[in-house]
């Protein structure tokens, strides 16, 4: 929808534009719900976003070392 945009003018508090803005509201309250915890900021928000994702992808990691290592023995 807004690929005459650069991503420094979609990104830009100043120039985002307004329904950009409002989507990015509503997904913030979507985590903040989905986590059951307030961010103080957006800063706070990813940090914890990219937490989670490191998390989950090491889970996914083991799981992927281990299956490879039983058919291994096989």
């Amino acid at each position: 929808k807004f690929s005459g945009n650069s991503l420094a003018e979609l990104y830009d508090p100043f120039t985002m534009p307004p329904e950009l803005v409002k989507a990015h509201q509503k997904l913030d309250k979507l985590v903040e719900r989905i986590y059951g915890r307030i961010f103080t900021n957006d800063e706070e928000r990813v940090a914890f976003l990219f937490e989670r994702y490191q998390q989950i992808n090491n889970l996914l990691l083991t799981k992927t070392k281990k299956k490879t290592k039983t058919k291994r023995r096989k």
